[in-house]
């Protein structure tokens, strides 16, 4: 993947995405001690980044691919996204969700044209359906993030911020499966300069720290996490390029994730999801070393069930 590349795909989806405003908040500043600009793909199409991959992805496919559409297994922001994607696009949608998936999520995708095929709560199980779809209708099987047209998608929200604040000197993403934090290193690597990539993780699912340690793919025994969106493992796409691009993983544990959350709500006055807050509880964790600095913040989404807030 190349500068080029990225570019292109943003020039790609624009007409159906949201070019999403950056805001500040003197108040977090003084919190912080550094220059913060938040980056608010909550207020994407769909509520999330993800509408950026999921478009670029359906783009791609030839004409002949788009007729059969497209299936996907997802209970979260992806499912989503790759509906109304889809639905924007005039091709199908056929969405594999876990029969436990909140009925919130999905309402939603039904909303964004969505076909959901419900399944047993299990990732064979999600595998095995999203397989069987594509053998009955032809549908081209998407990865929610471990797929290269994907990645370049997420990335054009780094690339957007800094066409805006050309000077950063760190960007920080939350790390699930790999997707938005690979594509924001792509983009800085390309376009920043000499800005750094920091990902922030939950200490109760934080494989991708212990893949940088390891050097190899790894697993999580437990997802005791509020951050609902990050519990998905790193992919064999992904995890390369964090390799490579990223310069460190900062862990969180809970409280500071939700504490993250209810000040981004209080002081910035807009709706962010658990997972969305770990970055800045990451920056917090260790502000002393980054004092004074210019720093973006990815706030990845603002997909909440409002009946069942952390706080």
């Amino acid at each position: 993947m190349t500068a080029q590349d990225l570019t292109d795909c943003h020039e790609k989806i624009k007409p159906y995405i949201h070019r999403t405003p950056v805001l500040t908040s003197r108040l977090l500043n003084q919190i912080s001690g550094a220059e913060l600009f938040f980056k608010c793909e909550n207020f994407q199409r769909m509520g999330a980044f993800k509408m950026r991959g999921a478009t670029h992805a359906i783009l791609q496919l030839s004409d002949e691919q788009k007729s059969k559409g497209v299936v996907t297994h997802s209970s979260g922001n992806f499912a989503q996204a790759l509906s109304l994607a889809a639905q924007s696009l005039g091709i199908k949608a056929y969405i594999v969700m876990p029969s436990n998936a909140p009925q919130v999520k999905k309402d939603a995708v039904k909303d964004y044209g969505g076909h959901i095929i419900e399944c047993p709560p299990t990732h064979k199980d999600r595998e095995e359906t999203a397989n069987r779809i594509q053998a009955e209708k032809g549908a081209t099987f998407l990865h929610p993030y471990n797929d290269h047209n994907v990645i370049l998608g997420q990335g054009t929200a780094a690339l957007e911020l800094l066409e805006d604040y050309s000077d950063l000197e760190y960007i920080f993403s939350p790390v699930g499966g790999g997707g938005l934090i690979s594509g924001t290193a792509l983009a800085a690597n390309f376009y920043g300069r000499n800005c750094k990539v920091i990902g922030g993780e939950p200490f109760e699912v934080d494989d991708a720290y212990r893949a940088l340690q390891s050097g190899k793919l790894e697993i999580n025994e437990t997802t005791h996490t509020a951050a609902d969106g990050l519990k998905m493992p790193l992919g064999d796409l992904t995890f390369p390029i964090i390799q490579k691009y990223i310069s460190e993983i900062i862990r969180v544990d809970e409280d500071e994730i939700i504490s993250s959350m209810r000040l981004i709500w209080e002081r910035m006055k807009i709706i962010i999801e658990p997972s969305c807050a770990v970055p800045l509880a990451a920056l917090l964790r260790e502000k002393e070393r980054f004092q004074n600095k210019k720093i973006g913040i990815i706030l990845s989404g603002g997909n909440v069930d409002l009946g069942n807030l952390p706080f």
